[in-house]
């Protein structure tokens, strides 16, 4: 039986989906659950090869021409969130949390982002792999190569205290991503140190969507929901 009292979580998970499309969503989800006509919502997915430069706007830090980009398939999207120029492909995995916090009146942000970094910190050790993080810098890291970019942003709630969240953490997955997407960008703005992924690290092949199903119970763990529902 359900417990009406519980902590809800809609969750998704779509193989792929064009960037400015899942943009789009949030969006609408984002409204939607403010209003409270949707639950909280986890939103998970592959896209294909795209650029997004955060609010830093650093646009030097994109090392392709326009013509590069067209010649190689990779679209380019200047958004909201917060941090650098950051690249999203076929075999990484992207999770867009959109939650309401500080509806009590106490908003942790820098905590949100520290959850959002342990829950792939306690998922990595599940393979055995130490993450970890840079005090300078946000996203999870094995040894000196980043492992899991995060780049969010909180609306300001216009029902309630608080705000929603929306954008996330993008999760490199398959092997040999390092030398796709991330070499036509200075990844986050940090040229000093490298990327890597969760195969590269484990030495095994894994399957996205597997992946994610794994991660879930980390995600509902560490932010206290006790019921998953299907998608919103």
């Amino acid at each position: 039986m359900s417990n009406t009292n519980a902590r809800r979580l809609a969750i998704s998970y779509t193989p792929m989906m064009e960037y400015g499309k899942a943009w789009e969503l949030q969006k609408e989800a984002v409204q939607a659950i403010d209003s409270g006509e949707k639950p909280e919502r986890l939103i998970l997915l592959q896209h294909p090869p795209t650029y997004t430069i955060g609010s830093q706007n650093h646009p030097e830090h994109l090392l392709l021409n326009s013509d590069q980009l067209k010649e190689q398939g990779i679209t380019l999207f200047e958004i909201d969130r917060g941090g650098d120029i950051t690249y999203h492909g076929p075999g990484q995995l992207v999770g867009y949390p959109l939650l309401r916090i500080g509806e009590d009146g106490k908003v942790n942000l820098h905590g949100y982002l520290r959850d959002l970094e342990q829950v792939i910190i306690n998922y990595l050790a599940s393979y055995g792999i130490v993450g970890d993080r840079k005090p300078e810098y946000t996203g999870v890291w094995v040894g000196d190569e980043k492992i899991c970019a995060i780049g969010i942003k909180f609306n300001k709630s216009k029902y309630r205290k608080g705000f929603v969240t929306s954008h996330g953490f993008a999760f490199n997955i398959s092997a040999g991503m390092s030398e796709k997407g991330f070499q036509g960008i200075i990844p986050c703005g940090i040229a000093q140190y490298g990327v890597t992924s969760l195969e590269e690290c484990s030495g095994k092949s894994l399957d996205i969507e597997k992946v994610a199903s794994e991660l879930v119970p980390y995600f509902l763990n560490q932010f206290t929901y006790e019921e998953i529902i299907g998608e919103a």
